[in-house]
């Protein structure tokens, strides 16, 4: 009996080729070097953030509060669109009981508590640091 060749390729099966070591370390050192632009570009925004909120120590202005709330909001967004995870964590106290903790909303908070103070001008400018520095601490902690 012969076999005709349109059956023979209907019953050739593909067998995928493995991926080459080569082309893996490559995507891994491309990840890696992507990964860290990103860490030097946040890095680079908590600077930015850390001298605005100097500014914001000094003058005390509205407009000063703004662009700090207008950088911590860009910065959230570059960490939240490039992959980073809001942390959720839990925190028991003494009695045994737990709770949820979520740094945006305490970063949120912070920046209400800051609000008031810039707005409330016989605040020190040493509480306005002390918030300012939180806010930083936050920050930081979303993205390591």
């Amino acid at each position: 009996m012969k076999i005709s060749q349109e059956i023979k390729s209907q019953t050739e099966v593909k067998i995928p080729r493995p991926i080459h070591a080569e082309t893996q370390s490559f995507q891994k050192l491309v990840q890696s070097e992507s990964q860290n632009l990103k860490q030097q570009e946040l890095q680079q925004l908590i600077q930015n953030i850390s001298k605005q909120g100097e500014k914001l120590a000094h003058y005390r202005t509205m407009r000063e509060l703004v662009k700090f709330k207008r950088m911590i909001k860009g910065f959230l967004q570059e960490t939240v669109s490039t992959g980073y995870k809001l942390q959720h964590g839990h925190s028991f106290s003494f009695d045994g009981s737990s709770r949820k903790l979520t740094i945006i909303k305490e970063l949120d908070d912070k920046l209400l508590e800051l609000t008031e103070e810039v707005m409330n001008q016989e605040k020190k400018t040493v509480d306005i640091l002390d918030l300012i520095g939180e806010i930083k601490g936050l920050l930081i902690n979303i993205y390591t």
